[in-house]
C-alpha cells in the first residue's frame, strides 16, 4: 500500500483537476448560450439581405445557380473544425465523415481550424488551404475562404452541427444550393425594379456583391453551428473529466484513510513489541 503523504499529494493533484473542468465546463456553457444567439442574428440578417435582393432582382436563378465552372473543374470540401482541443471526439468524427466522401482525383481540401489541419496532417492528407477559425465574438470575416474557393464547380462544407446540448451532429452542404434553398424559403412579393430604375454601379454588379455576402453569411452561420457544437461537445467532454475526476478523488480518499490507519496500526504494532521487549528485558535480570 502507498504511504499516506504521497495519496495525499496525488489527491491534490487530482483536485487540480477536477477545479480546471468545472471551471471549463462552465466556460463551455457561456459559450452555448452566447452562440446560440448569434445564431439567430445571422439568419435574421440574412432574411433581410434576400429582401433587398429580391427587390432588385429580375430573376435571382440566373446569378445564384449559373456559375462559371471553366476555371477549376474540381469540387472542394470546406471543413470547419476547432482551433484547440478538450472537445471530445467531435472533430475526430467531422475528419472520418469527409473521408467517406473523398477522392484526392476530384477533390480539393480547405481547412478551418488548428485541430482539423493536425488530423488531416497526421493522416498525410493534403488540403490546399488552411484558415485559423474566425472568432466568433466578434464580426466573422470569412472573405478570404470564398475568394478561395470561388473557382470551384461545387462547393461542399463539413461542420458540426448542435442539436441539443447531449446531442451534435457532422452535417454536409453543398454552399450555393443550401444559399439557393435558404432563399427559396423567404416569402416576399415580386418587386420589379431592374426595367425602370437606373442602378450605379450596374444592377448586375450590385446582384454579384449581395450574392457574395449572402454566400458569406451561409458560410458564417456553418461557422457559428459549428462554434456551438464545439462548446457544447467541451462541456459534455469536461462533465465526464469532471465525473472521472470526482470519482478519483473519493477512491483516493478512501486509498489514504486506509494508509493512514495502516500507519497507525503499525505504529502501535511496533509500540507493542517494543513495550514487549522492555518487559521481557526487566524481567530477565537478576
Amino acid at each position: 500500500m502507498r504511504r499516506a503523504n504521497i495519496i495525499e499529494k496525488d489527491s491534490k493533484q487530482i483536485g487540480t483537476i477536477e477545479d480546471l473542468t468545472s471551471v471549463f465546463e462552465s466556460i463551455a456553457s457561456t459559450k452555448v448560450a452566447k452562440v446560440r444567439g448569434k445564431v439567430g442574428l445571422s439568419k435574421e440578417f440574412f432574411r433581410l439581405l434576400w429582401a433587398s435582393y429580391r427587390f432588385v432582382k429580375i430573376d435571382p436563378k440566373t446569378h445564384i445557380t449559373n456559375r462559371d465552372l471553366s476555371s477549376n473543374p474540381k469540387q472542394v470540401f470546406i471543413i470547419v473544425s476547432a482551433e484547440g482541443g478538450l472537445g471530445g471526439d467531435i472533430d475526430h468524427r467531422l475528419i472520418e465523415t469527409m473521408l467517406g466522401d473523398y477522392d484526392k482525383k476530384t477533390t480539393d481540401i480547405v481547412v478551418l481550424g488548428t485541430h482539423g489541419a493536425t488530423q488531416l496532417s497526421q493522416r498525410n492528407i493534403d488540403f490546399v488551404h488552411f484558415f485559423q477559425v474566425p472568432d466568433t465574438d466578434n464580426y466573422i470575416d470569412v472573405s478570404p475562404v470564398i475568394n478561395a474557393v470561388n473557382e470551384y464547380s461545387k462547393i461542399f462544407v463539413y461542420y458540426e452541427e448542435y442539436i441539443s446540448l447531449s446531442n451534435q451532429e457532422i452535417k454536409r452542404i453543398d454552399l450555393v444550393a443550401t444559399m439557393k434553398g435558404m432563399s427559396e424559403e423567404q416569402d416576399y412579393d415580386e418587386i420589379n425594379l431592374a426595367q425602370n430604375t437606373i442602378f450605379e454601379p450596374s444592377i448586375d454588379q450590385i446582384a454579384e456583391q449581395m450574392e457574395d455576402t449572402m454566400m458569406s453569411l451561409v458560410l458564417s452561420q456553418s461557422i457559428l453551428e459549428s462554434s456551438l457544437a464545439q462548446a457544447a461537445s467541451r462541456f459534455n467532454a469536461m462533465a465526464v473529466a469532471k465525473k472521472r475526476a470526482s470519482e478519483l478523488l473519493g477512491l483516493y480518499q478512501l486509498e489514504f484513510h486506509r494508509s493512514k490507519r495502516a500507519d497507525s496500526d503499525r505504529r502501535l504494532r511496533e509500540v507493542m513489541i517494543s513495550i514487549k521487549g522492555k518487559k521481557k528485558h526487566a524481567g530477565g535480570r537478576v
